[in-house]
């Protein structure tokens, strides 16, 4: 799960970490009045979107040159700007060519930067332990810097029963170049950071940039977190955050269904039940020139509700012109799985060519039912093994 930036500053801020004032706005009228509050002084508008890159992002059919992220020092310029903002989405380099409609701003307290630094926490799978990264060249191209320097990003891994402890804090703030009273600003940071990542059970937690101000002050300027979704029962304040405008409909009407189903850009749906087995499926159907549509596992045991909810969320996208249903039927039978199959079809109605495999426990029974629909269902196609329904499906889709 993913949060909004002020979302992710105020956790940070909770467990120490200095932050810079903001307030949230839902309406050019509220940034406004945010201006106001904050003494008139600059401020920068942050478009808040579940995705990076806003500050090279452009607004789609605004004919504005300002990404999502806007530096503003006169108060007749914040409802101008906070009203693109609002009306247009946000087109960045990870939210594809639609764009992202953009719900609230954050109208945040301009700081003065003499230094940006970047410091995160991931689980490394290798090591299995979380580990803190940090480099001196922080802000938007943080991502070039790993790609064309990366001995510059530093490592650290840190206990999970111990947290980050005092000594790795500190010596990592040498080695990012701190002096003075602001290695002690730091190691408070880089303590916040370690604290919420651990406490909360997160997949990523990053601050780009953390920054240094002429004055010597150091404050996490921008922060993103992401949450382990598995998780989540342990956490209900931090579901409370979710923010489901910023997630695909499908994937939401999924998940509320105990789908596993992730969207993509091709033109055959697939249904799988099995995440191993969904995999394979995408790989054929790339292997023999098509391009799925979806990732969906609908689990060991297939269910006509659960079927028919899958049909109806694959069938939705109109860019979907043929389906996949391969399943090997172990816990659930495969008759039982074609009986589901059948009356999925009746309830939804196939619109698109619809090629099964199915193998298993009583697939010769299985098939038998498939066969004896395919009166009421003339787009119900049957394979003998995945190779060949992979070549039916392409091969229908292109038509």
């Amino acid at each position: 799960m993913k949060i909004h930036e002020y979302q992710a500053k105020e956790l940070l801020a909770d467990a120490g970490a200095a932050i810079p004032l903001g307030i949230v706005a839902n309406t050019p009228a509220e940034a406004v009045a945010a201006f106001d509050k904050m003494g008139g002084k600059p401020v920068v508008l942050k478009a808040q979107i579940h995705a990076g890159g806003r500050g090279k992002g452009k607004f789609k059919g605004s004919g504005k040159d300002f990404g999502g992220v806007k530096f503003i020092n006169k108060r007749d310029d914040v409802a101008a700007v906070a009203e693109v903002m609002l009306k247009y989405p946000l087109v960045t380099k990870q939210t594809g060519e639609a764009g992202q409609k953009v719900s609230k701003i954050l109208v945040q307290q301009a700081a003065d930067i003499a230094k940006e630094i970047y410091v995160g926490m991931v689980l490394d799978r290798a090591l299995g332990l979380p580990v803190l990264m940090a480099c001196s060249e922080g802000g938007v191209e943080i991502e070039e810097v790993a790609a064309r320097n990366p001995e510059k990003i530093l490592k650290m891994s840190v206990s999970p029963e111990t947290g980050l402890l005092d000594f790795q804090a500190r010596k990592l703030a040498f080695e990012l170049g701190f002096t003075g009273d602001q290695i002690e600003k730091t190691i408070k940071i880089l303590h916040a950071l370690s604290k919420v990542f651990l406490e909360k059970d997160c997949s990523l937690a990053e601050i780009n940039p953390l920054v240094v101000t002429p004055t010597g002050d150091v404050i996490a300027l921008d922060a993103k977190i992401n949450f382990d979704d598995n998780a989540l029962f342990r956490h209900p304040e931090l579901a409370a955050m979710r923010d489901l405008t910023e997630e695909n409909p499908n994937e939401v009407r999924a998940a509320k269904a105990e789908l596993n189903f992730i969207q993509l850009n091709g033109n055959i749906g697939c249904l799988v039940n099995g995440a191993g087995l969904a995999m394979a499926t995408m790989d054929i159907i790339k292997y023999y020139g098509g391009m799925p549509a979806n990732f969906l596992d609908v689990g060991g045991g297939v269910k006509p509700e659960g079927a028919i909810e899958a049909f109806r969320i694959i069938l939705s996208e109109p860019n979907v012109k043929g389906i996949l249903v391969n399943i090997f039927g172990g816990i659930a039978k495969c008759d039982l799985i074609a009986e589901a199959l059948v009356k999925a079809g009746r309830e939804v109605g196939f619109k698109v060519p619809v090629v099964v495999r199915l193998e298993g426990t009583n697939v010769q029974k299985a098939r038998e039912i498939l066969a004896a629909a395919k009166g009421e269902l003339p787009t119900l196609q049957t394979a003998a093994n995945l190779a060949d329904a992979a070549k039916l499906v392409v091969t229908a889709a292109a038509r």
